[in-house]
Order: structure tokens, then C-alpha cells, then sequence
């Protein structure tokens, strides 16, 4: 099955034809007049009648053809299907949102209360689970790098401002050497 919407939309479309060349042809060679329902995979029907949907139609308004009770009943079903699916999707996303309602609160419960998420140093070693304790000490993986970074451009910077520059033997200079 083609899982993108759009995508089965427009392979039915292009299909259709084909689907509708077939049907006549099946109604030829049974030599009856048929009437077929597809319907899209956006659920909206489409008729086949042959030899036309009217002389069928006609036959059915004067009494010589029964409904068929069958037909309803996929018409039906096929409306459930699509409801049901519309129902699951409204409730996944509803979840969602419900669950982004729930971290909202937390946050602005953290705000109010005056803690503060970005202070991870304070909070007791015994007190944190394990990913809690693998956060940490990443956090401070982190920190002890910056230190070292920083100190390493440092000795850098003091370094070369204390090297002393030494002057070539053979080059001239204006200063006495004695």
C-alpha cells in the first residue's frame, strides 16, 4: 500500500482510466449492464455504469432493479473506517498537546518556585538517578575542557610576550654589541 496520501491520490488518478477500460470490458463480455462504485483514497466515490449511469439509473427508479443492501453496507464501513482513523489521529495529537501542557506547567512551576535548571551543580550526587549522574558529569567533562582550553591559550599568550627575540649573528644592527 502507498502510505503517503497525496502520493495514492495521484497514482489513482492516473489509474483511473485504465480501471474504468477494464470494467467496460468485463461488462461486454458478460453482457450485462453493470454498476460499479470506486472509491478514491480520500474516500469520494466514483461511478461506472454501462452501458451509462443513467439507463441504469433509470431501470432502478421504475422498479427493475432491487437495492443492494451489500453496496450500503461498504459505503458504510468504508465511512467508519475513515472516521475511526480521524478519531486516532485526533486523540494522538491531543495527547501531545496534553503532554506539552504538562511540561509547560513544570517549567513555570520551576520558575516560580526559584529553581533554576541552569544551577545542576547544586543539586545533591545521592539525590540523582543515573542519567542525572551521566548529565553531571558531562556538565563537568565540559567545564574541565574549557579550563584546560583557556589556560592552554594563556600559557600561549604569556609565553610569547616573555620570548625573548633573538637577533640573528650576521644581522646589522645600530646598537653597540660591547
Amino acid at each position: 500500500m502507498i502510505e503517503n496520501q497525496d502520493d495514492r491520490l495521484i497514482t489513482f488518478s492516473k489509474r483511473r482510466s485504465g480501471i474504468y477500460k477494464k470494467i467496460g470490458e468485463l461488462s461486454t463480455l458478460c453482457g450485462n449492464e453493470i454498476l460499479f462504485i470506486i472509491f478514491s483514497p480520500a474516500g469520494k466515490p466514483f461511478t461506472f455504469g454501462h452501458p451509462s449511469i443513467e439507463s441504469i439509473a433509470n431501470r432502478f427508479l421504475n422498479g427493475n432493479i432491487h437495492v443492494i443492501d451489500d453496496m450500503l453496507a461498504l459505503i458504510e464501513a468504508n465511512r467508519t473506517v475513515r472516521i475511526n482513523k480521524l478519531i486516532q489521529l485526533y486523540n494522538e495529537v491531543q495527547s501531545q498537546i496534553d503532554a506539552s501542557h504538562e511540561t509547560q506547567k513544570v517549567l513555570a512551576q520551576q520558575i516560580t518556585s526559584g529553581t533554576n535548571s541552569n544551577r545542576w551543580w547544586e543539586t545533591p550526587l545521592d539525590q540523582l538517578n543515573p542519567r542525572e549522574l551521566y548529565e553531571r558529569y558531562s556538565h563537568f567533562s565540559k567545564l574541565l575542557d574549557l579550563f584546560h582550553f583557556s589556560r592552554s591559550k594563556k600559557i600561549a599568550i604569556v609565553s610569547s610576550m616573555l620570548a625573548p627575540t633573538a637577533l640573528a649573528k650576521d644581522a646589522p644592527t645600530n646598537f653597540p654589541l660591547s
